[in-house]
């Protein structure tokens, strides 16, 4: 089977579906989340595989298909992180935030 058949057998996108990006057929783990486990926290291909019950030609698809669109995918990323941090220096602290806040006011007083 072609590379290109397997990648389509076990990547799929769909709107609505993780914002669109690309991610395991029938799961919710994305393609960039497997790069991620994979490279930048040492996870082998075959423990994310056991770790989410997925077929491990699943994780080499959503390696291949990282690597042939990995500087889109990183920039998505990076573009996600950005305003995420955005939204939390924005954002009113929350009941429990403002608590924990108080309370340590209160032993520095």
């Amino acid at each position: 089977m072609p590379i290109q058949s397997v990648i389509t057998e076990y990547i799929d996108i769909t709107p609505g579906v993780l914002g669109g990006k690309p991610c395991i057929a029938g799961h919710r783990i994305s393609v960039a989340h497997v790069a991620e486990m994979y490279l930048k926290m040492g996870i082998s291909i075959e423990e994310i595989a056991g770790k989410y019950n997925l077929p491990l030609a699943a994780v080499h698809a959503a390696m291949a298909y990282y690597y042939d669109r990995r500087e889109e995918i990183d920039r998505h990323t990076a573009e996600s992180r950005a305003k995420v941090e955005e939204l939390k220096r924005n954002s009113p602290p929350s009941p429990l935030q403002a608590k924990l806040k108080a309370i340590r006011d209160e032993r520095s007083n």
